[in-house]
């Protein structure tokens, strides 16, 4: 499966697990947490997927687009419209995260 796909995947995998947490720590149910913990585990075998010369390779790369999907994330679920600021950063980020990961590297 390519890191296209692998990335955002895996970053919704992150935010939901993320996002479980938050609502349990700020007094949602404890049931919140087996969910969570699932959709986490399911974004570390997805990262672990991505085909990637070094772990931390794999990790820089994905870090761009986990702020991106975050901000979708802001958008989408709590209704908050990222700003001129959130936007660019984002696509810093984006364009950052293609530079590592598309990048000719001898194999």
């Amino acid at each position: 499966m390519p890191a296209a796909l692998l990335y955002p995947l895996a970053a919704l995998a992150e935010i939901v697990g993320c996002f479980a947490v938050w609502a349990w720590w700020r007094g949602a149910s404890p049931l919140w947490l087996v969910p969570g913990m699932l959709s986490l585990a399911l974004f570390a075998g997805l990262l672990a997927l991505v085909e990637a010369g070094f772990a931390g390779r794999a990790f820089a790369a994905y870090g761009g687009i986990y702020i991106a999907a975050s901000l979708v994330w802001m958008w989408a679920v709590e209704g908050q419209r990222p700003d001129f600021w959130d936007a660019a950063g984002a696509g810093l980020c984006i364009l950052g995260a293609a530079v590592i990961i598309l990048a000719p590297r001898a194999r």
